[in-house]
């Protein structure tokens, strides 16, 4: 058995607050960094572009002492001019004190050239042609890239590949399932829900509808939501769809989605509908999801 005094030191492990985490971003201008900031924003880090370089020890600073930060990213750039020759030493500093990752993102001379003739947007260093400015800047920028942690070629990447990437590489392991789900139930008499993302027609189902004994009654019912489950098509549905679901939710949240509408209609939304969204509801609770259902056009 521990001694009293180990298991302390276990509670108070157990007890300890994360390590605060920090990513700098740097690279080439054009190379994706804004691209890259917005999936680190959408994974739920707090992030800051183009802070001078004098304020990162403080930024870092307000981050591990703020108990409701634990994931943080900041961009750093040419955009700082001759403040980039400090960067290593402040890099060296705050390394010392938390947990920090530098992610350089860099692409070839021509992916560049390319890119700035797409969006006719200036090159950071001014009025140099941008093929000078381009050899310009990596120069400069070569002894940061030295010290980067991770070196991503953006080259051959379109902005979605590179956010997949990221989020691949950043995501916390407790958002694999940080979605939020809402099925709805909806009758085709009052229209499609407008913030549908995905809809599904139950009207191919036996309707509870002609049957006398079950018509007062909704898909909440226990003899309707049986009636309707007695058919095998009914059946195979459920678990066709819930099967499909469960692969697709991966792919959305890797895609940086946070909610998802799933709806399913019938005529007059009473019945198919009302059980449908119900059982995919428990389906893709038991898969670990949070999902809520709502009866658009079903009696309350």
């Amino acid at each position: 058995m521990p001694s009293r005094k180990a298991q302390e030191v276990k509670r108070r492990k157990s007890t300890r607050a994360p390590e605060t985490e920090l990513v700098i971003i740097t690279g080439m201008s054009g190379s994706g960094k804004a691209s890259v900031l917005k999936a680190f924003e959408d994974l739920g880090y707090y992030c800051v572009d183009n802070l001078p370089i004098e304020l990162i020890p403080r930024f870092a600073e307000i981050a591990r002492d703020h108990s409701e930060i634990e994931h943080t990213a900041l961009v750093v750039d040419i955009r700082e001019g001759s403040g980039l020759e400090r960067f290593p030493a402040i890099l060296r500093a705050i390394k010392r004190s938390m947990s920090t990752t530098v992610l350089f993102l860099e692409a070839s001379d021509e992916a560049l050239l390319r890119r700035f003739s797409e969006t006719r947007r200036p090159h950071p260093l001014g009025d140099l042609p941008v093929k000078t400015a381009i050899t310009d800047e990596r120069k400069r920028l070569q002894p940061i890239r030295k010290l980067a942690d991770m070196v991503v070629d953006t080259s051959r990447l379109n902005v979605h590949e590179l956010r997949g990437h990221v989020i691949d590489r950043f995501r916390p392991e407790t958002n694999d399932k940080n979605i939020y789900i809402s099925c709805v139930s909806f009758g085709y008499k009052q229209g499609v829900p407008q913030d549908s993302d995905l809809v599904f027609d139950v009207r191919f189902l036996p309707n509870p509808h002609f049957v006398p004994e079950l018509r007062p009654f909704t898909g909440r019912h226990p003899k309707v939501a049986k009636y309707i489950r007695s058919f095998p098509q009914t059946r195979e549905f459920i678990a066709r769809i819930s099967e499909l679901l469960v692969y697709l939710l991966p792919h959305y949240i890797r895609e940086g989605k946070s909610y998802l509408t799933i709806s399913f209609g019938c005529t007059g939304g009473q019945h198919r509908s009302v059980m449908i969204a119900e059982e995919i509801k428990k389906q893709l609770a038991a898969a670990g999801y949070k999902v809520k259902v709502t009866h658009r056009d079903s009696p309350k």
